[in-house]
């Protein structure tokens, strides 16, 4: 699950409570009372934006590990976990990245990357996963989300949710200026009309950008199929794990983290599907692509 929702409900929250100490503190308010400065607005908008963001980002490996109680392990604890972290160690340095932790959570079949930095990330395997598939599947899906690491996906996603964060600040205001204007008619600063028609349209404009973000996941999907296949050195194993995940109940993994793994069990619509369909991935790594 790499780069909606790295970072959508955890950000969302973020985002939220940003908005709410901004008013209450009154940090906001200055940028209407004589009328809308947009080029402060916009200013505004993007340190919130981008700071919501961030956050987000560096506390990724934290809600992780709380959300699906994964447990670090080093390899000390049995045969299976040693091939583990060694199998992850491996993949890291053919991919020229710092060795990841390796965490181990109870679950259906799934595993997911995650962290601030490329060289000191996280990668979570579910027992599911370990349990259903063959030592060859495995590791090919862990390549996948090696690549993750590796593509800078975390990162990359960051910096578009922080864009698209910063025009849900300054979109939501702008049109909560107006409406509070022309429909409250508040002549003087701003009254609850702004705030009402902010928070609902914080909320919109959420879901909007989140659309935008999942399809970018639905894109890295695919550089980080062909990533396993080229760590491993053939797209043969990924095809046998994508299949095998096809074939079984796949999921398990709370919002927080669900963009950053490997199969998704949604049902939203495909505009909110981080995932494209195993099939389609498939055919993606028969053609090369």
């Amino acid at each position: 699950m790499k780069r909606i929702l790295l970072l959508v409900v955890t950000n969302l929250a973020v985002m939220v409570v940003l908005s709410i100490v901004a008013s209450v503190l009154g940090v906001d308010q200055w940028l209407a009372q004589d009328g809308l400065n947009l080029t402060s607005l916009l200013i505004f908008s993007a340190i919130f934006g981008f700071g919501g963001a961030f956050i987000s980002l560096l506390l990724s490996k934290t809600i992780a590990k709380m959300s699906v109680g994964a447990q670090v392990i080093d390899g000390s604890e049995g045969t299976h976990q040693y091939w583990l972290v060694q199998t992850v160690h491996k993949l890291a340095d053919a991919a020229q990245i710092g060795r990841p932790e390796v965490a181990v959570y109870d679950g259906p079949p799934n595993a997911f990357a995650t962290g601030a930095f490329r060289d000191s990330a996280l990668v979570a395997v579910s027992t599911g996963l370990v349990e259903g598939m063959s030592k060859e599947e495995v590791e090919a899906v862990l390549g996948h989300e090696v690549s993750h690491i590796s593509n800078g996906d975390m990162v990359t996603l960051t910096l578009i949710q922080g864009v698209l964060n910063t025009f849900v600040f300054f979109l939501s205001r702008v049109v909560g200026f107006v409406v509070d204007k022309a429909v409250f008619r508040t002549e003087r600063g701003i009254g609850p009309g702004f705030y009402i028609t902010m928070i609902v349209c914080q909320i919109v404009f959420g879901i909007i950008a989140s659309a935008i973000v999942a399809w970018f996941s639905r894109q890295r999907e695919f550089r980080a199929d062909r990533g396993s296949a080229n760590l491993l050195g053939s797209p043969q194993p990924m095809i046998a794990a994508l299949a095998r995940l096809g074939g079984v109940q796949t999921g398990g993994l709370p919002d927080s983290v669900k963009a950053f793994g490997i199969s998704s069990e949604s049902r939203l619509a495909q505009m909110f599907a981080t995932h494209p369909p195993i099939q389609v991935r498939i055919a993606a790594l028969q053609s090369g692509r």
